[in-house]
């Protein structure tokens, strides 16, 4: 059977770098930004982390993009 895949929904996660503990060891943070268009491009996600990054205190060490998508089997 086929199976049918439905987006729920998009959010935007940057993971910036906070400090470092005893050992040296980065110490890393996520800043969630829920409510991004599933149908938005990659780019443009990436576009608007940098821009969300410059905002932030911390410097930008990854940007994740969370796609949540439902399965189900086709009629």
């Amino acid at each position: 059977m086929a199976i049918l895949s439905n987006a729920l929904g998009t959010a935007l996660r940057l993971v910036v770098q906070t400090g470092a503990d005893a050992a040296g060891n980065p110490v890393l943070k996520n800043r969630s930004y829920n409510r991004v268009k599933p149908g938005a491009g990659d780019q443009a996600v990436y576009d608007a982390a940098v821009a969300l990054a410059g905002l932030q205190q911390y410097p930008l060490q990854a940007v994740e993009r969370v796609d949540q998508r439902s399965l189900v089997q086709a009629p």
